[in-house]
């Protein structure tokens, strides 16, 4: 079974002319794990994962997988398997013969083709002219590319683009299997729900530069204002206190939700002013929140 390999990208920053696309971008990325990478659009993802993989030169700093620069790997394909959401295929092709001709090129056993496409669940539709596919069937294929070499590094762009919920469950659970087998995931992505649930770690950038890496779960506790929930049997007495107190709330199905207070700060108000509490606890921020607090109101994955 083959053996993930650390990525890392250390000072990369790259520039197009005046423009800077990515700035000083540090991290790492390590095995058996499922990382997000996570950006508004032209935060400089798609150019950091060009790096990564040699289609785009450094202005400075260094981007390797295993220690090692994507051009001098001795066998590309079976080192890092990768799917850009840009790849094109032959229309006339069909999937079987698309995968056989890189796999001839890479001196990879072609009895790995089969395999990929069954992996992916394109077996039926190797046959097929991939002019004819779907969104999600390229998807697929694409994944199928990634796969060929049994690579132990996977590095994939929008992964869940074009699938439809049948292939995110799968795709779901098969990432997470590739990282259980001791591989290195990373996936960039725009769909904050499924990445919510399909990885273990998040890199996020803004503007070219890094604001957050860590585990999913920190991510909730340092992005957004704490919210709480609090409520009484006697609501008209609450919002009276929590508005003498300037505190930030607005009334909510569940109760009153309070911006910017602790729930010990919130349950004071409370007692001070001698209103009876009935329910009090932080909400738990979402992906979204936290994602918007970090990059800004104005970015969108």
């Amino acid at each position: 079974m083959p053996t993930g390999v650390p990525i890392e990208f250390a000072g990369v920053t790259k520039r197009f002319g005046p423009v800077a696309a990515v700035s000083d971008l540090s991290f790492r990325v390590e095995p058996g794990r499922v990382t997000g990478f996570l950006g508004p659009n032209g935060a400089g993802k798609t150019t950091t994962l060009r790096m990564l993989l040699g289609l785009v030169t450094p202005t400075a700093g260094s981007a390797t997988i295993g220690g090692v620069r994507y051009r001098d790997l001795l066998s590309p394909l079976s080192s890092v398997g990768s799917a850009l959401e840009a790849a094109s295929f032959h229309p006339g092709r069909t999937a079987r013969d698309h995968l056989g001709v890189y796999a001839k090129a890479a001196r990879i056993d072609p009895k790995q083709v089969p395999i990929v496409l069954d992996t992916v669940g394109l077996t039926e539709h190797a046959a097929r002219r991939v002019g004819g596919y779907s969104l999600g069937m390229r998807q697929r294929l694409g994944l199928a590319f990634a796969l060929l070499g049994d690579p132990g590094v996977l590095v994939l762009d929008e992964p869940i683009n074009g699938l439809d919920p049948e292939g995110i469950k799968w795709i779901r659970g098969f990432l997470r299997q590739l990282a259980v087998e001791g591989r290195t995931v990373l996936i960039s992505s725009h769909l904050l729900s499924e990445v919510q649930q399909s990885v273990d770690e998040v890199v996020i950038i803004a503007r070219g530069t890094l604001v957050h890496r860590g585990p999913l779960s920190s991510l909730e506790i340092e992005g957004a204002a704490t919210k709480v929930i609090v409520d009484s049997p006697n609501r008209d007495q609450l919002v009276a206190a929590l508005g003498a107190a300037s505190a930030t709330f607005e009334e909510a199905r569940a109760g009153i939700l309070v911006t910017g207070l602790e729930p010990g700060q919130v349950g004071h108000i409370a007692f001070a002013a001698g209103v009876e509490v009935s329910s009090l606890h932080r909400q738990k921020s979402g992906l979204e929140d936290s994602f918007l607090a970090l990059v800004g109101e104005g970015g969108s994955l």
